[in-house]
């Protein structure tokens, strides 16, 4: 069982034919919207995958959020923890014909207390593995602090609660990012983020170490890295497609790692699944109707038998 808090918000793409620099003035080539979210996003993806997943975001009372839940329970994952007190928040993604993108968000009302709920509720259900978004650090630091106090007075000693696993591309700053790092045991980062705010590759393997946190940096087409508590690092491949809309890939690689590592996979066995899980997420316009079922993921594997799980070499860090 997997527990994702987080963003849940109306996407609405805006096809343009380049990003626009400052001062520019550019024509949209097509508008859409649709379903959007960080962590519902990974949360679909995790379904699909096979995960018991659960939402537990804030979204609004109104009959928008309504169908924005519906369409998470058409997916699989449970709702029953997600606050209707706030309001269904929008993002902006600015689409280029090749795939690249810009995405303007909007602050939700997710708080410290929903936090602290959701990791009560989820520790009290058995959960195995929780997922928070960047976002919420360093602040969630102490509503994780807060909910374990109190887990801990009311738990037999040693009763164990879910794995933290953290997408750290919300972080705004290198202080929010050392932070989630190092209340988690997993956490996903994308590499022109993770180097801007702590620096290149041995920052970031000595990062991994210093936090005893599991650590994938992932980069689009030029793959992904794994980097251990241990000093161990495994690159792995992106797959190759015919990249539509990469919106959400991230939160589909997340998710699916998040419901690898639920089935018991070794991180680097999630990873690859997961890497190949967002390659696919790639091939269809919008955050969503991409996302790939567990099927059409293993039906690729299964086609591209090499690298096989646990290659290549790890090779040491530091």
């Amino acid at each position: 069982m997997i527990v994702f808090c987080g963003y849940a918000n109306i996407d609405l793409t805006v096809g343009v034919p380049a990003l626009p620099a400052p001062g520019d003035r550019v024509q949209a080539t097509a508008i859409r919207q649709g379903h959007g979210g960080m962590a519902a996003n990974a949360s679909a993806a995790a379904a699909r995958a096979g995960a018991d997943a659960w939402f537990a975001g804030v979204v609004g009372p109104e009959p928008r959020s309504t169908a924005f839940l519906a369409a998470l329970a058409a997916d699989g994952v449970r709702t029953d923890w997600t606050a209707r007190t706030g309001t269904l928040t929008t993002a902006v993604v600015l689409l280029t014909p090749d795939g690249e993108r810009a995405v303007i968000s909007q602050d939700d009302e997710l708080d410290a207390r929903h936090i602290i709920r959701t990791v009560r509720a989820a520790r009290e259900a058995g959960a195995d593995w929780l997922y928070l978004d960047g976002y919420r650090f360093p602040e969630a630091a102490a509503a994780l602090a807060e909910a374990a106090a109190d887990a801990d007075a009311d738990a037999p000693p040693g009763a164990p609660g879910p794995g933290l696993v953290v997408d750290l591309d919300g972080c705004d700053r290198a202080e929010a990012m050392r932070t989630a790092l190092s209340a988690a045991d997993h956490a996903v980062v994308g590499r022109p983020l993770a180097v801007a705010l702590l620096g290149g590759e041995p920052a970031l393997a000595q990062a991994a170490a210093d936090h005893d946190v599991h650590l994938v940096v992932t980069d689009g087409s030029r793959g992904w890295t794994l980097l251990t508590p241990a000093g161990e690092r495994h690159d792995g491949p992106a797959i190759e497609i015919d990249t539509v809309d990469a919106t959400g890939a991230g939160d589909c690689f997340t998710g699916a790692y998040c419901a690898e590592l639920d089935r018991g996979r070794s991180p680097l066995e999630a990873a690859r699944f997961a890497a190949v899980a967002a390659g696919l997420s790639c091939t269809r316009p919008g955050a969503r109707d991409g996302l790939p079922d567990r099927r059409a993921i293993e039906s690729w594997l299964a086609a591209h038998p090499h690298p096989t799980p646990g290659t290549p070499e790890p090779t040491r860090t530091r």
